[in-house]
């Protein structure tokens, strides 16, 4: 089966990030990080529903008790659909000269979420976890622009991507205390014209890592080395998540504004679906808070 890449009709984002497939709801949602707003897309009848943030946002999750936690510019916030009301849990977190980026949740419904060094240029930010009892802690105090947040299918194996030096890192991930050990480098983005940004691990175990700047999408075995490369009709992507009923279908995200000293170029900001690439993605979980 060859490979389709189609628009989603009417979506151009400033900054689209974050996608997540509900499996529960059957839809998508993703944000525009600078507009700021939060969407829906519901892909049986094309409708797209969209929240408007109070701030800047890095990332989200939807939550098992209903809503969403938000990783808002200098914390996290949960937020309600209904009202459209965003609160703030615990206070700011974000050090002065960093923000949030992106976030991920794991098996036991925490949320893991890391910031940036707003000058990109140092490894002053952090990766945080969020748990059911909305403690929060720090599993990695230095990395220079949190990306592509995911996990190993057996949930043995952490994936966290540092746009700044432009390394995927991979660490050992203890499922039951939510801690990380044995940091090591996954794989360097050399070459590839780009940044590693938003990622997402297949059911067979591969990483799938968007090149913001490349205009592609690469797939990482397990051992780093690259299985395929997938082409993209804009420069600056930014995320990918498996979606669709079999899980089947890829999505992935884009800027719509000039970033990184590049033009986006006239489908920058759209949200894209990739079909016939014949592998299937892994459920994402709620958060349990």
């Amino acid at each position: 089966m060859a490979i389709t890449i189609e628009k989603i009709s009417g979506v151009k984002n400033r900054l689209g990030e974050g996608p997540v497939w509900d499996v529960a709801e059957r839809a998508l949602y993703w944000i525009d990080g600078r507009a700021p707003e939060l969407y829906r897309l519901d892909p049986r009848t094309g409708a797209v529903r969209s929240w408007k943030m109070p701030k800047p946002i890095g990332s989200f999750a939807l939550r098992e008790k209903g809503g969403a936690v938000l990783a808002l510019e200098d914390g996290f916030y949960f937020f309600d659909f209904e009202s459209g009301e965003a609160k703030q849990i615990n206070g700011p977190v974000a050090k002065p000269g960093t923000t949030f980026n992106d976030g991920k949740t794991d098996a036991r419904g925490r949320f893991v979420a890391g910031t940036l060094d707003s000058k990109f240029a140092g490894p002053a930010g952090s990766v945080f976890s969020l748990d059911a009892s909305l403690k929060c802690s720090v599993i990695e105090p230095a990395i220079g622009c949190t990306n592509g947040p995911c996990f190993s299918p057996d949930n043995r194996i952490f994936y966290c991507s540092d746009s700044v030096s432009r390394i995927i890192w991979a660490y050992d991930y203890d499922l039951a205390t939510g801690t990380v050990s044995n940091k090591r480098q996954f794989a360097a983005i050399k070459g590839m014209g780009g940044v590693p940004d938003g990622a997402t691990v297949d059911a067979q175990g591969n990483l799938w890592s968007v090149i913001a700047g490349g205009g592609k999408i690469v797939c990482f075995r397990p051992d780093g080395s690259i299985a395929r490369t997938v082409e993209v009709p804009v420069p600056i992507v930014t995320s990918v998540m498996f979606g669709g009923d079999d899980l089947d279908v890829m999505y992935a995200t884009s800027i719509g504004e000039k970033t990184l000293r590049m033009e986006p170029g006239p489908d920058g900001g759209s949200l894209f679906v990739i079909r016939g690439l014949g592998v299937k993605g892994k459920p994402e979980p709620r958060f349990a808070g």
